[in-house]
């Protein structure tokens, strides 16, 4: 018994040496593969050597090791001599199963001949190819090749970066892209059916208010001493419910057919658009005692009838909206900016312009600038200001259109302000 445990005893001692020295060659590769030490002192029959490693190749274990690509190394047989740890991950294998095994073992089965012609083109230049690894996940990978001159003659290097994550994006990209192709398809049929029910719908309305409004005033006229007073007024409410129908389906109509790309852009002379805004309300520009200040505006390039109704709209609503016993005061300026922004500084070579078109009515409070460009919104009640709501709206979609911006600077009982920035010329 006592033999049999020297025995085990010297067994265990054995065992605990190898173990030492197997940890203590683990820590000295890696010491190595990291670039730790630049010489290793080893016995030999003729006693102890010195090997150094040269600085360079030093620099080079470095820089491969923490390189986020897989990168190895071929003899002429395509056999790899080395591997750094990023291309075992690729391939879920450990280094010590890549080290002396063929490249093309990795390499899914379609792709083989693919990379066999690559290999032969890189031994003669540097040259890049994509193929698949034969990897749980099936990583595609972009393979650049190049030569090196070793110590031992000539290796082909191979660079192995992975691009999964890239033709992963690329395909979500696709097929994000095909579904905004159906969507966009989809929202022009159906602006086309919009415009054409809006066009039918606004023509078949138009008929029974023509009529309501017709009989209503023949009513009015001939049988004037036959109604009574009460109803003589609900005649004048249905003539003015029908007049604001008649102006609301015009709008509607009108706001749709901003949707279809009929856009022909022209030189415009902004300095003639308010001129001819001014012509056609003279008469209430009399009488309301107003004043329009305005210096020589530019010419920008636009859809001339467009930009009339942006100005029509918002210099009528100057108008509209002045204070009782006080003459609307309008004042229209034009600046070019530098960049599409309503607080640019001014740029003589800048590819837009701000105009400002600023009056002394009634205002609004600042925090409904928004609802003010809205479809149907309105701040004021019908009954004290006529309107569809819908002017400002299609000025707001005009400016957009015309790839400009539009808002305003408003205090209730002061005034408001229109900033409108519309580009110098059109680009698509």
């Amino acid at each position: 018994m006592e033999a049999t445990a020297r025995t085990y005893e010297e067994l265990l001692t054995q065992v605990t040496e190898l173990q030492w020295q197997l940890e203590e060659a683990n820590d000295t590769i890696e010491a190595i593969r990291t670039g730790q030490v630049d010489a290793l002192v080893l016995e030999s029959e003729n006693g102890h050597q010195l090997y150094t490693l040269k600085s360079a190749d030093q620099t080079y274990r470095v820089f491969i090791e923490k390189m986020n690509e897989g990168a190895v190394t071929l003899n002429k047989d395509g056999i790899i001599l080395y591997c750094n740890s990023q291309f075992a991950t690729l391939v879920n294998t450990s280094r010590s199963s890549v080290v002396g095994a063929p490249f093309d073992h990795f390499i899914s089965l379609g792709y083989k001949n693919q990379f066999k012609l690559l290999m032969e083109r890189g031994w003669k230049e540097d040259c890049k190819g994509e193929v698949v690894l034969k990897a749980r996940k099936h990583p595609v990978v972009r393979l650049s090749l190049t030569t090196l001159e070793l110590d031992e003659g000539f290796s082909l290097s191979i660079i192995v970066t992975d691009l999964t994550a890239e033709k992963d994006a690329q395909k979500d990209l696709k097929n994000k892209n095909e579904e905004l192709e159906r969507i966009n398809h989809a929202l022009e049929t159906s602006n086309n059916d919009l415009l054409q029910f809006a066009s039918v719908a606004s023509h078949d309305l138009q008929e029974p208010l023509r009529k309501i409004a017709v009989f209503s005033g023949l009513l009015k006229d001939r049988d004037t001493n036959n109604l009574s007073e009460n109803a003589q007024v609900f005649i004048d409410k249905i003539l003015s419910s029908a007049e604001r129908m008649k102006q609301l389906i015009i709008d509607v109509l009108n706001y749709s057919r901003l949707s279809a790309n009929d856009q022909k852009p022209e030189h415009v002379e902004l300095t003639e658009i308010v001129k001819d805004w001014m012509t056609d309300y003279e008469i209430l520009i009399r009488e309301k005692r107003a004043k329009i200040y305005f210096d020589q505006l530019p010419v920008i390039e636009a859809n001339k009838g467009q930009v009339r109704q942006v100005f029509q709209n918002i210099l009528s609503n100057s108008l509209k909206f002045s204070k009782n016993y006080v003459p609307p005061v309008i004042t229209i300026t034009a600046t070019r900016i530098k960049d599409k922004n309503f607080d640019a500084a001014p740029g003589n070579n800048g590819k837009y312009f701000r105009i400002s078109i600023k009056d002394n009515g009634i205002g609004f409070d600042q925090k409904y600038v928004a609802n003010v460009f809205s479809l149907f919104e309105r701040l004021n009640t019908k009954d004290k200001y006529e309107g569809t709501g819908i002017g400002l709206a299609v000025a707001k979609k005009i400016v957009e259109k015309h790839n400009g911006l539009i808002t305003a600077r408003s205090t209730a009982g002061v005034g408001s302000e229109f900033i409108i920035l519309l580009p110098v010329a059109q680009f698509y």
